[in-house]
C-alpha cells in the first residue's frame, strides 16, 4: 500500500470514530435528559440518569480528542499539498478542541448543582435547579459558538483536498459548502435564535461533506497516480 493511502485510510477511520461519540454527547443526551423550559424535569431526568449524563460529558470530552487527532492525521496527509493551508487547518482545530474542553464545565457544574452538594445548602432546590439549567443552555450556546470553528476549519481542508490531486475535487467544493453551513446556523443562533431550528433543518443535508470524506478516506483511500504516469 502507497503511505499516501495508507495516510488517508488510517485519517478517515480516525475520523469516522467521531461518528460515535459527538451525535451521542449534542444529539442523544440533550434530546433525552433536557426538558426546555423546565429546570425541575431537567433535574429530575438528569438526577434518575446520572451515569448517562457522566458519559455524555466524557464523550464530550473525548471527542475533542479525536478531533485533534484527526486534524493531525490529515496534516500529515495533506501537509504535501500546501503547508501553511494545512497548518492553518491545525490551528483552527486546536482553537475548537480548546474551547470544546472548556465548554464541558458548564454541564459539569450543572450536575454539581443538581446534586446539591453541601456547601450549596444556602440555596434552595429551585434556585439550584434554576442555576444549572442556566448552565445547560451556556453548554448549548458554547456549541453554537463552537459551530465557527466547525466552518472554518472546513475551508482549508476542502481547499487542500481540492488541489490534493489524489481525492475528489468535489469532496473538497461539499466541505467549503460544509463550512458555509456552520458558520451560518452559528450566527444565525447567535443573531437570530428563533429561526435557529429552521435554518438547521434547511443546513442538515449539507453537512453531510464530512461524512462523505470520512467514508471516502476509509474505502478508497488515497488514488495516488503512478510516478511514470504523473511525469507523462
Amino acid at each position: 500500500m502507497h503511505p499516501t493511502d495508507k495516510a488517508a485510510r488510517v485519517a478517515g477511520a480516525v475520523y469516522l470514530s467521531m461518528v460515535v461519540t459527538a451525535p451521542f454527547s449534542l444529539i442523544y443526551i440533550p434530546s433525552t435528559l433536557i426538558v426546555r423550559g423546565n429546570a425541575t424535569a431537567t433535574a429530575n431526568n438528569i438526577l434518575a440518569h446520572e451515569t448517562l449524563f457522566r458519559l455524555g460529558i466524557v464523550a464530550d470530552l473525548i471527542t475533542s480528542i479525536i478531533f485533534i487527532c484527526v486534524v493531525l492525521a490529515l496534516y500529515r496527509l495533506l501537509s504535501g499539498v500546501n503547508k501553511t493551508l494545512a497548518s492553518l487547518m491545525v490551528a483552527l482545530v486546536l482553537v475548537s478542541a480548546a474551547v470544546g474542553f472548556m465548554n464541558v464545565l458548564n454541564n459539569i457544574a450543572a450536575l454539581t448543582l443538581f446534586r446539591g452538594s453541601d456547601f450549596l445548602a444556602v440555596l434552595d432546590k429551585p434556585q439550584r435547579d434554576a442555576l444549572a439549567m442556566l448552565f445547560i443552555r451556556l453548554h448549548g450556546q458554547g456549541n453554537v459558538i463552537n459551530e465557527i470553528f466547525w466552518g472554518l476549519w472546513l475551508f482549508p481542508f476542502g481547499v487542500l483536498v481540492m488541489r490534493s490531486g489524489f481525492l475528489p475535487r468535489i469532496l473538497g467544493v461539499w466541505l467549503i459548502i460544509n463550512g458555509f453551513a456552520y458558520l451560518t446556523t452559528s450566527l444565525r443562533g447567535l443573531l437570530a435564535p428563533q429561526y435557529m431550528e429552521k435554518v438547521s433543518n434547511i443546513a442538515f443535508p449539507v453537512l453531510f461533506g464530512e461524512l462523505a470524506i470520512m467514508l471516502w478516506l476509509v474505502i478508497k483511500g488515497a488514488k495516488v497516480q503512478p510516478f511514470a504516469a504523473v511525469a507523462s
